[in-house]
C-alpha cells in the first residue's frame, strides 16, 4: 500500500512514530490488516519488522482486529532470518493466541524452535508467546508442559526462565 510505503520512507518521522501511526491506522481501519500483511510480505526486513511491530501494538490493545491470516503471517515469520521480525511476530502471537486456540500447532512448533535462538530478545519473545498459550489450558499443554521443563533446564537467562516459571504457576 502506498500510504504505508510513503510513511516508512519518510526520513522526517521517527521510527517509533511510524510504528505508532501504522498501529493507529489498523485500529481505526484506515488500512486493513490484509493490506498491511500484503505490503509486509514483499517488504525488506526493516519495513516488514515495523509492520509486524505495528500489528503487535494494535493487537495488544484490540486483539479482535486480527484474523486467521494475521496468525498465519506471523507464524511463518517466526522462522525469518531477521531477529526483529521473529520477536515481533512472537509478540503478536502472544497477544492473539486466545482467539485462535484451534490454529496454534504451527505457531507452537515455530516458537519452540525460537527457544533455541542465539538472540536473547527472540528467546524472550518466544517465552512470552508460549507462556500466553500455556495459560489458555488447551490440549497443547500436554506437549508444552514437558517442553517448558526442558527449556527451563537449558535456558541461561534467568529473566527468560522466570517467564516460563510464572506461566507454569498459573497453569498448576
Amino acid at each position: 500500500m502506498k500510504i504505508i510505503e510513503e510513511l516508512l520512507n519518510d526520513k522526517a518521522t521517527k521510527p517509533k512514530d511510524k510504528t505508532d501511526l501504522i498501529a493507529k491506522w489498523i485500529i481505526d481501519q484506515t488500512i486493513s490488516i490484509d493490506d498491511l500483511i500484503a505490503f509486509a510480505k514483499v517488504a525488506k526486513d526493516s519495513p516488514k519488522a515495523s509492520c509486524i511491530e505495528a500489528l503487535e501494538h494494535a493487537s495488544l490493545s484490540n486483539p479482535e482486529i486480527t484474523n486467521a491470516k494475521t496468525l498465519e503471517f506471523v507464524t511463518q515469520n517466526l522462522l525469518h532470518k531477521a531477529p526483529r521480525v521473529k520477536w515481533e511476530s512472537a509478540r503478536v502471537i502472544g497477544n492473539i493466541a486466545h482467539l485462535y486456540t484451534d490454529k496454534l500447532n504451527d505457531a507452537i512448533c515455530n516458537l519452540l524452535t525460537n527457544t533455541e535462538d542465539k538472540g536473547t530478545v527472540v528467546r524472550w519473545s518466544a517465552a512470552f508467546a508460549l507462556g500466553q498459550i500455556i495459560k489458555l489450558k488447551t490440549k497443547h499443554n500436554k506437549e508444552l508442559l514437558p517442553a517448558f521443563e526442558d527449556i527451563i533446564a537449558r535456558e541461561e537467562k534467568n529473566s527468560i526462565k522466570k517467564i516460563y516459571l510464572d506461566a507454569l504457576k498459573k497453569v498448576k
